[in-house]
């Protein structure tokens, strides 16, 4: 998984008036937990477009005033009318705990069903993992191009090497409809 680097300061002010100071500023609030004490920073907000408007995933090399943590983003918060970005959560890692986190899933191959007219409906984007932080990888690489038309593919028939899958068993992943211009094939079917 790729490592993006962040830099950030430490709050010396806790609560709300410190907060709404800060997004004043164009900074957002955040928490690392690392599981013994929450550390309470801030980052500049151009530096979160980088890690949250993309759609890959990456862990965080945080560094608060010289101070040095990985880590991975758990959450967002954003403001309800502008959307801008409020506060955000960040969950530190380590090497023996398994960290699970939402990764992207990438189709590859081409369905016979879409060969035959059908149309690929793409249920997940991504799918929520568990695993060590050394085999999460950038992206689920799923094949495709068995898939016929009614056919999709269920979390259920998936897998990934050291890695656990945190969806619902029954969920399709993805799925090939029939479409108005399918080609029916010489047996009729």
């Amino acid at each position: 998984m790729d490592i993006l680097e962040i830099k950030a300061s430490l709050r010396e002010n806790l609560g709300r008036k410190d907060a709404v100071s800060l997004r004043r500023k164009d900074f957002v609030p955040c928490v690392l937990y690392t599981g013994k004490e929450n550390i309470h920073f801030f980052v500049h907000e151009f530096e979160f477009k980088k890690l949250i408007f993309t759609p890959s995933v990456y862990t965080v090399k945080l560094d608060v005033d010289g101070k040095s943590y990985n880590c991975v983003l758990k959450d967002t918060q954003y403001h309800p009318i502008s959307d801008k970005l409020i506060h955000a959560d960040f969950m530190m890692i380590s090497a023996d705990k398994p960290v699970s986190i939402k990764i992207p899933v990438k189709l590859v191959g081409t369905s016979e069903g879409v060969k035959q007219g059908g149309k690929l409906v793409v249920k997940m984007r991504k799918m929520k993992v568990s695993g060590l932080a050394k085999d999460l990888p950038n992206e689920l690489t799923v094949d495709i191009s068995a898939l016929g038309i009614g056919q999709g593919i269920k979390i259920e028939k998936l897998s990934f090497p050291n890695l656990e899958i945190l969806e619902a068993k029954n969920c399709i992943l993805c799925a090939v409809k029939t479409t108005r211009n399918t080609v029916k094939t010489p047996d009729g079917k």
